[in-house]
């Protein structure tokens, strides 16, 4: 359903014509309708930039290569106006999303007509939407600033998924949510998927992604690593590349035994491995050489000695 190839972005620095290092560099995964794609990583690798790539939401000083495509078709400034929250919709991961102006339940209603919704199925879905996350009727009353963080994040996600989308990005979605709020989320997530949408879940919480998830794209600085199985977690004999590995010993259930190491790692760069700073196999052509995909066990990776 949704294919992004070759992605990168950069940022000019306003009011100069140079270039700052690439925040996304030759991105490439794919999201089938009927399931979920986790897109894991640490904090600041560039997740959440791909999630507005893909809705058109850069900022203007930024600079895009590649091609994005939903359902064949390529996503360009004209046709994603029209896409954007009627056929893909984005679970923001910042509250400032919400309007400010308006109360919770008429932001629902209103992202529920604009998916293409009748009136009638609107309000309908909308209340269906409010009641699955929890937002009893005052809260529907209520303002964006009279929420709490964990409201207003129900509130994103009911806003999302209150109509008929077939993709949905959601960036960070259980992030300031209670263990049981989390869960249901997830499981909507999931029950979405089910039903013949594609999910796009972009998290740091490799545990939540692993719960509902189909397929994994492991993120760092600015680039895709490895796109495993959900299954291949589970002893992690299966995973291909050195950091994915790293981050499956640093789970809690294998006793926080490897963290990934990050001293040198930087930014993302066309000129080699982004994690060869820091890889104990590491050499020079890691150094110097992008890796290019290769196709291993069932799964995907870039990295040399794969």
């Amino acid at each position: 359903m949704l294919r992004v190839s070759n992605l990168s972005v950069d940022f000019s620095r306003y009011g100069r014509s140079t270039q700052v290092p690439e925040a996304i560099c030759s991105v490439d995964l794919d999201v089938r309708a009927g399931e979920i794609l986790g897109v894991v990583g640490e904090s600041g690798s560039g997740k959440s930039l791909l999630a507005h790539a893909i809705l058109g939401l850069l900022p203007a000083n930024a600079r895009m290569g590649g091609e994005i495509t939903f359902k064949g078709q390529t996503l360009d400034k004209m046709n994603i106006q029209i896409l954007r929250g009627r056929d893909i919709a984005l679970i923001p991961q910042s509250v400032a999303y919400l309007n400010p102006f308006k109360t919770v339940r008429s932001q629902v209603l209103r992202a529920a007509c604009l998916s293409g919704l009748p009136h009638s199925e609107a309000a309908l879905a909308s209340d269906a939407a409010l009641s699955r996350y929890g937002l009893d009727s005052t809260a529907q009353r209520l303002y964006p600033h009279q929420l709490s963080g964990g409201m207003a994040r129900r509130a994103l996600t009911a806003t999302a998924t209150t109509g008929n989308a077939s993709l949905l990005v959601a960036d960070e979605p259980t992030t300031g949510l209670d263990h049981s709020t989390a869960g249901e989320t997830l499981r909507h997530l999931r029950q979405l998927a089910d039903s013949g949408k594609a999910v796009l879940l972009i998290t740091h919480d490799i545990l939540a992604a692993l719960k509902v998830a189909d397929r994994v794209a492991v993120f760092l600085g600015g680039m895709v690593l490895e796109i495993a199985l959900a299954s291949d977690f589970n002893t992690g004999a299966c995973l291909r590349h050195p950091y994915t590995q790293a981050l499956w010993q640093a789970l809690p259930r294998n006793a926080f035994m490897n963290a990934p190491a990050r001293s040198h790692t930087g930014s993302s760069t066309s000129h080699g491995c982004v994690y060869a700073g820091d890889c104990p196999l590491s050499d020079h052509v890691c150094r110097n050489t992008l890796p290019e995909w290769k196709d291993v066990a069932g799964g995907r990776v870039r990295c040399h000695h794969a």
